[in-house]
């Protein structure tokens, strides 16, 4: 699978310099389910807040500040009409005593590839993995994981029309189009265990990153 390594927007890969000193401390069992529990409960909320394993930028970012970055001109209205349903929604959950964390992952995969900038093209954008969360959870997240390759193509079509574009792009895609349909948490354990930051793989396809996990 390819990936953007430095122009995706969130869990941008590390290479093995850039990894914190105490990672390796992290990778074994004990290490993963500590990073894992922080990830899935945590990690959400902390890129959208502080950008916390996305994309670097000149200044500070953050998905709530319309002025962020992140965001165009003709975007920050729309922001800012976010941030108060976001807060809307918050006060109505504080009011009912009622919260739980939102545990999404954004696909990779043990054996994904990434490509540097130059490389990038339309491949950036199948840099992604279609999950079957099942149907509940599914419809939870707005299909947003068993249609993310779409979304990643045509971020702007609506998430109750995903699964119909996902079924039209499938066939014109081909062998581009991936779906894991590992179970969830099996698949969560294995890219924690394999996938802990890329390497170049070489002067014959220079650009091209592997993950590894030797540390």
């Amino acid at each position: 699978m390819l990936a953007a390594l430095d122009l995706d927007e969130v869990f941008v890969p590390k290479t093995k310099s850039s990894l914190p000193r105490f990672f390796k401390y992290l990778n074994n069992t004990p290490g993963r389910l500590i990073y894992l529990s922080v990830s899935l409960a945590l990690g959400w909320h902390s890129y959208l807040s502080f950008n916390v394993s996305g994309r670097s930028y000149t200044r500070f970012a953050s998905h709530y500040d319309p002025y962020s970055p992140i965001y165009s001109d003709r975007e920050r209205a729309q922001i800012m009409v976010s941030d108060l349903c976001v807060l809307s929604v918050y006060y109505a959950l504080y009011r009912l005593v009622l919260g739980q964390p939102h545990i999404g992952q954004h696909g990779t995969g043990a054996a994904a590839l990434t490509i540097r900038r130059s490389r990038i093209g339309s491949r950036g954008a199948l840099a992604t993995v279609d999950r079957d969360f099942g149907s509940v959870l599914d419809w939870v997240f707005h299909d947003v994981t068993d249609s993310h390759v779409v979304h990643h193509l045509f971020p702007m079509i609506p998430h109750y029309h995903a699964r119909e574009a996902t079924e039209a792009v499938r066939p014109v895609l081909g062998e581009y189009y991936r779906f894991d349909g590992t179970p969830v948490w099996r698949a969560v354990w294995r890219e924690a265990k394999e996938c802990v930051y890329v390497e170049a793989e070489g002067e014959k396809r220079k650009g091209v990153y592997w993950y590894k996990n030797e540390l």
